[in-house]
């Protein structure tokens, strides 16, 4: 939970008068969520952030979508995405859908237009790379193993730094945030929590931009419009609050281990509506000394899992195919595990030097046409190698 910040100048006392050096008032504006009920924050900005000059229906690139059928477990290799020049925002690949949750990739190698997105939080992970996201909330870098945490509606841009940046994308329809059992009834991280305050990092200077006539891409409920604003939304002198977007290093997330192997909610980083997202991170293995390191088969009756392989070596899933880049898909209705051989090679290993990211999703996943793309089609069969 981003706890209490304060950036650039505000005046002493919210919804008071803060005037500009020419006399006239900065206009205040309150992005809160919830209905005033929840977490909110307080930005100062030079010129009215209401000021629209005009508004136009935009189509984005298609994500058409299929359903999982026959049901089967997939394998998607990003890393076989075409690498033409793109952007983080119009440029993402959609792979995997429901209801609920899209979860997409980027090849990113020039900045994306201004875009706010009013269905719900997104989550970046860097896969590889270097990035800044600009918001109205300032500058804040973002580098490989970093989560970014874009809350609704923030107007943004991902700018990326030297080399494409390759980053794995997670749109929710509603808000991502730490599990609630890692925070206090009042939202201080708790002592049993894998990460904590100091290991999250805010924008810390506001950008202060004055430009007019700047165009934002807006996807909502019924679309997306294109929104040509007065002023630039990034002339904010200050703001504070609990609501502004965050970055964590998957490096920072400390594993919880045991005697014996333990269940994925160890792993949970954040929960968001109907998905939970786990990271994998290097770590020592069980220790009891009959301990199977590796998971067991397992049938996750309420919900698909996807796994992106993002470093390391992936014992339990040598001879599959599985590579850096490989996002895998676990459905519903069928049981998986390691594949064959991986379990008497685990037996004796202390510890596993992996990195992955995985989100579990409580209703069906479809497959978009990008990841079927790049679908390993004779992955559902590996299980029957001998």
């Amino acid at each position: 939970m981003p706890y209490y910040r304060s950036v650039g100048e505000v005046p002493h006392k919210r919804h008071t008068q803060f005037r500009r050096p020419d006399g006239g008032l900065y206009a205040e504006e309150l992005m809160g969520q919830e209905g005033f009920s929840s977490d909110s924050s307080l930005l100062y900005h030079r010129h009215a952030p209401t000021a629209i000059v005009s508004a136009d229906e935009f189509t984005p690139p298609p994500a058409a979508q299929t359903a999982n059928l026959p049901l089967k477990p997939r394998h998607l290799r990003t890393h076989k995405l075409d690498e033409g020049p793109a952007d983080a925002v119009l440029g993402r690949r959609q792979l995997l859908a429901n209801n609920d949750v899209r979860i997409g990739y980027a090849i990113a190698d020039r900045p994306s237009p201004l875009y706010r997105n009013a269905v719900g939080d997104e989550c970046l992970y860097v896969e590889e790379g270097t990035a800044i996201i600009e918001s109205t909330f300032g500058r804040l870098e973002a580098g490989t193993g970093d989560y970014v945490i874009i809350p609704t509606s923030v107007i943004h841009r991902i700018v990326p730094q030297g080399r494409p940046v390759r980053m794995l994308t997670i749109e929710a329809t509603g808000h991502i945030g730490p599990p609630k059992r890692y925070l206090s009834v009042r939202g201080q991280f708790l002592e049993h929590a894998p990460y904590c305050e100091r290991d999250q990092r805010a924008p810390d200077s506001v950008l202060n931009v004055d430009e007019t006539d700047v165009e934002v891409y807006v996807k909502h409920r019924a679309g997306w419009t294109r929104h040509v604003y007065a002023h630039h939304p990034f002339d904010v002198v200050g703001w504070d609050g609990c609501l502004y977007p965050w970055a964590f290093s998957i490096h920072d997330f400390e594993p919880i281990t045991g005697r014996v192997h333990q269940p994925p909610p160890v792993h949970q980083t954040f929960e968001g509506p109907n998905f939970v997202v786990c990271s994998f991170v290097p770590r020592k293995v069980d220790y009891h000394p009959l301990a199977i390191p590796v998971p067991y088969n397992h049938h996750n009756v309420d919900s698909d899992e996807v796994l992106f392989y993002t470093g390391g070596n992936y014992e339990a899933r040598r001879g599959s195919g599985i590579e850096q880049g490989s996002i895998s898909l676990h459905p519903s209705g069928f049981t998986h595990g390691p594949q064959p051989g991986a379990v008497e090679r685990a037996l004796g290993v202390e510890a596993f030097d992996e990195l992955a990211v995985m989100v579990d999703t409580f209703r069906p996943l479809d497959l978009c046409e990008a990841g079927l793309s790049v679908e390993d089609t004779g992955y559902a069969w590996t299980w029957s190698r001998s």
